[in-house]
């Protein structure tokens, strides 16, 4: 009896736990609520009457390409990173569409590896820049910036120049092409440019990097967005941030020359707050860009490349193991939950800045609300299981009886539960599909315990630091970056595009990548050539991968702007001009993104870096014909159409691709004639196997002028598209 009563008692003081619990997940999800309800308005908003404005017009890839390049500096805090430091830079070295750029790398003397991996990188590119910390590590991220951004101040007076904005990266960090170009569009508008910040993605068995994809896909979709429009606060988030430079004197004249605060380890949080209450315009930056992922199918286990549109965002590897991300996270929250309460207090420029205070910060405590209702949940489990058996018979009239309010409020929550899933499921799908979105619910549980260990682990080190005077130091994360074969993956090829559009049997994409390496050609040619795909669709692929828009010819825009690129550059690079848009930046129509050399030659040649559009195979060999044409009159082209010569000698193994563009960059219409000529006399091919090859074009031309006799409308069967 005794035994029964103390369980009775035992379990109604849980219900008294429980129901207080049950309160604070409902003021906590109340909080949620808002949140989601003001994106949710705010999107549908903008839907109806912005986006449907006749007067709207989205960013576009190619207005950022039309801005002129400003300065920009990369900082880039190095402790312990000589793993992936190497690797980050010369990744973004490669795929960066910017030029007027330079990389300064903080490291650490007593930090060997990390120093030799960032000077093999500074002897390998001339923009970049190791940068010497004064005093050992590890100490904090801000203080490793402090001495990056007084390198940058000296690298001006230097050089007698001002960078226009500063970007922050970490050692891990991938970005995508046209990050530079974004901000640069943005500056000196902006003082504060935050980009997202997304998980690259992971197996479906990684649970817990996994959490990183699905809490980094909500947050920085939803709650930066909706951050942005009820306070106009927007926090930095380490990586991905760009201050423009009347921000980054802002910090430096606030804090005597110490832009960033050593006494916070997030840093990057505390610097969003400080420059909002300084009235600085800052901006959370979606804008729409094509991501190339690999995905594993759940189904066939197959990997399969793709093309996503997705917010313009910097991408790298969380940990996966629990211990390095409790303690990861423990660092966050040790800064923005404590640290900030500290220094920060409750200041803020609004009540809603206050508001988001509070948002931040309840997590020092909701935290641990999930596990200890986990752990409730299961008391409660075996309570009754224990009724049901007979194991014991006393218990007390429960407090969430039906009818009682705490019952309703049980329902109320679960609404809450399900509503939170939901919603991670959704922004978990929207970036990795439906298979990573099923998994977020499961990874929701492991999120929580990771986060309740993140937390008292942070209450620890803050109470130590409070009571006993410890030092809190940088802890380091050990950091993973993709391999170079990953990397390629994502760089997706031709072909797998392609096979993904179903535009191309997988039988033929085979045999061509076998032709494709004998003869050295474009595999999109060699597909084009033995007729496994056309030409129209070719063209869209490559402006779809390279995020060019199309174009399309016309005999009389061909002749209007023939003698405003050289000939032989024309020829040598397949490039034709199409007049100058609204910026005049010189327009050209290619088949596949120019080389950086080849962008070299025709700035210089034309005086300003071309815009770039794609065009068809067909449409560009006849109107580099035409351009060699003497009868400037001629209302109709009297050239042929078909491929090209060169093409036609390499695709028959009577020419190596390299041997015909080393010929090529002497080349000279005018002076050498045709083509063919200049390459007997130069003794790369014979005469005999010259008129053969001829003699096959020459057939190919004919058949090419019956199939478009009826397309008289146009020079190539398509309506022009004049330049904008």
């Amino acid at each position: 009896m005794n035994w029964d009563l103390m369980i009775a008692e035992y379990n109604s003081g849980l219900e008294v736990l429980a129901a207080i619990l049950a309160l604070v997940i409902f003021v906590s999800s109340l909080d949620d609520l808002f949140i989601d309800l003001w994106y949710w308005g705010r999107r549908i908003v903008r839907r109806a009457k912005v986006e449907r404005n006749p007067h709207y017009k989205r960013l576009t890839v190619e207005q950022l390409r039309d801005r002129e390049e400003q300065p920009l500096a990369l900082m880039i805090p190095a402790w312990q990173e000589s793993d992936v430091i190497a690797s980050m830079v010369q990744n973004m070295v490669e795929v960066l569409e910017y030029r007027n750029y330079r990389v300064f790398i903080g490291t650490y003397p007593n930090d060997q590896a990390t120093i030799d991996e960032a000077e093999k990188m500074a002897r390998r590119f001339p923009q970049v820049q190791r940068v010497q910390v004064p005093h050992p590590g590890p100490t904090c991220k801000a203080d490793c910036l402090n001495a990056v951004v007084a390198a940058i101040f000296d690298h001006e007076r230097e050089h007698d120049m001002e960078f226009a904005g500063v970007i922050l990266h970490d050692s891990e960090d991938v970005l995508h092409p046209l990050e530079l170009r974004f901000f640069n569009y943005l500056l000196p508008r902006k003082d504060m440019i935050q980009l997202p910040v997304a998980s690259l993605e992971r197996e479906w068995y990684e649970l817990v990097a996994g959490t990183y994809m699905d809490e980094f896909a909500e947050s920085h979709a939803k709650e930066m967005v909706v951050r942005e429009s009820v306070s106009g606060m927007v926090p930095s988030a380490g990586v991905g941030t760009c201050f423009s430079r009347k921000a980054l004197m802002g910090l430096v004249g606030a804090t005597r020359n110490k832009p960033f605060n050593i006494d916070s380890l997030t840093e990057d949080y505390d610097v969003g707050m400080r420059l909002a209450q300084m009235g600085m315009t800052s901006i959370f930056g979606v804008f729409p860009v094509t991501f190339h992922v690999s995905r594993t199918s759940w189904t066939s286990r197959k990997r399969h490349e793709l093309l996503l549109q997705m917010p313009l965002c910097v991408r790298e590897y969380f940990p996966d193991q629990f211990r390095a991300a409790y303690r990861q996270k423990a660092r966050w929250v040790l800064g923005i939950g404590l640290q900030s309460w500290e220094q920060i207090k409750w200041r803020g420029n609004s009540l809603a800045s206050r508001y988001l205070l509070l948002h931040d910060r309840k997590g020092v405590l909701t935290s641990f609300v999930s596990i200890f209702a986990y752990i409730l949940v299961a008391h409660f489990i075996i309570f009754h299981v224990g009724l049901a058996t007979g194991w014991w018979h006393a218990y007390y009239p429960s407090l969430f009886q039906d009818g009682s309010i705490w019952r309703k409020m049980i329902y109320i929550n679960a609404f809450f539960l399900a509503w939170r899933a939901a919603h991670r499921v959704y922004f978990t799908t929207e970036l990795y599909g439906w298979e990573h979105g099923l998994m977020a619910l499961p990874r929701m549980v492991v999120g929580n315990f990771v986060n309740c260990m993140a937390v008292a682990r942070a209450w620890k080190m803050y109470l130590s630091y409070l009571f006993k005077g410890t030092r809190l130091a940088w802890d380091k994360t050990a950091h993973e970056f993709p391999s170079s074969a990953q990397l390629a993956r994502r760089r997706q090829r031709l072909g797998e595009l392609l096979q993904s559009w179903n535009a191309v049997e997988p039988a033929a994409l085979e045999r061509a990548l076998e032709k494709q390496t004998d003869a050295g050609l474009p595999l999109g040619r060699v597909l084009v050539s033995n007729g496994w795909l056309d030409e129209e669709t070719l063209a869209e692929a490559i402006a779809y991968q390279s995020d060019l828009p199309r174009a399309h010819l016309s005999a009389d825009l061909v002749r209007q702007h023939a003698k405003d690129l050289p000939v032989e550059l024309a020829v040598r690079h397949r490039a034709i001009m199409m007049g100058r848009n609204k910026n005049n930046r010189p327009i050209l129509a290619v088949t596949s993104p120019l080389s950086d050399q080849a962008r070299t030659e025709i700035t210089q040649a034309v005086g300003q870096e071309p815009v770039q559009r794609i065009a068809r195979e067909g449409e560009l060999a006849t109107a580099l014909r035409l351009l060699r044409e003497t009868d400037q009159d001629a209302k109709a082209p009297a050239v042929p159409s078909g491929p090209l010569l060169g093409d036609m000698l390499i695709e028959r193994g009577l020419l190596r691709r390299d041997q015909f563009e080393a010929a090529m960059q002497e080349y000279k219409p005018a002076q050498h004639g045709r083509i063919g000529d200049y390459l007997v006399e130069r003794g790369v091919i014979v005469r005999e196997r010259l008129d053969q090859v001829l003699q096959e074009q020459k057939g190919l031309f004919a058949r090419a002028a019956a199939q478009s006799e009826q397309q008289q409308r146009g020079f190539f069967g398509k309506a022009s598209i004049q330049p904008s």
